[in-house]
């Protein structure tokens, strides 16, 4: 892995900070680490080097209030990931952080490895979250993107149906008598239902639930 440049470590107890910062340096040699114990420190630290390569946050600094301090990071700061790294542990707390746009959530009671794994797979570009939540919201994802499917028209579920086939706007358009912008337009207002941004990102969605063509069908036909 190539050596990040600057991380920023933003928390208030000292000992922990100390006995992270001591395990990473080993690790990242190369690092400059820069160190904040409240708020109005961090936002120094981010003024001066914005551009640093990652945030380790403890969501509890002080003259932090809840989520406020990620998500003023997220919107000022946006080219910089934000690892929160935090006394809490519940599942609720990790899923509110990272739709608040967190890179991910390190539990403090996560063992010095695990936490380095997390900046690692954060540096290069991933996510990462405790594999409890993982298993969680790997269901309630499914549960979701079901409901968001089941709000699809029945001609969006056709149209969605021939992406997976690999079919061609253009091809759609033909096969169902419309225009090609229809179908552009169809497929904008199924991105937005799925909240996906593409077509490869809808047919994924779609194959999480493994729906087969011949659920489709049933759908369909109790839509009629």
């Amino acid at each position: 892995m190539i050596q990040p440049d600057k991380i920023i470590i933003a928390d208030d107890h000292p000992l922990f900070r100390q006995a992270l910062l001591e395990t990473l340096k080993v690790k990242l040699h190369a690092t400059q680490w820069l160190e904040a114990e409240t708020v109005d420190e961090l936002n120094n630290q981010l003024s001066k080097h914005n551009d640093s390569d990652l945030l380790l946050l403890d969501l509890n600094i002080p003259g932090a209030h809840g989520f406020n301090t990620l998500v003023h990071v997220r919107k000022h700061f946006p080219q910089i990931p934000v690892v929160i790294v935090s006394a809490y542990e519940d599942n609720d707390t990790i899923a509110q952080a990272m739709s608040y746009g967190a890179a991910g959530f390190v539990p403090k009671s996560t063992p010095v490895e695990t936490i380095f794994a997390a900046i690692k797979e954060v540096l290069l570009g991933g996510l990462w979250t405790p594999e409890s939540l993982n298993e969680t919201n790997q269901q309630q994802s499914k549960s979701d993107m079901a409901e968001r499917i089941s709000s699809l028209t029945q001609q969006q579920y056709k149209i969605l149906m021939m992406f997976a086939q690999g079919m061609l706007n253009k091809q759609i358009a033909y096969d169902l008598s419309v225009s090609e912008a229809t179908i552009k337009a169809h497929a904008t207002a199924i991105f937005r239902k799925l909240n996906v941004r593409n077509r490869t990102q809808a047919v994924i969605a779609l194959g999480q639930l493994d729906l087969s063509e011949s659920h489709f069908a049933d759908e369909l036909s109790e839509k009629k």
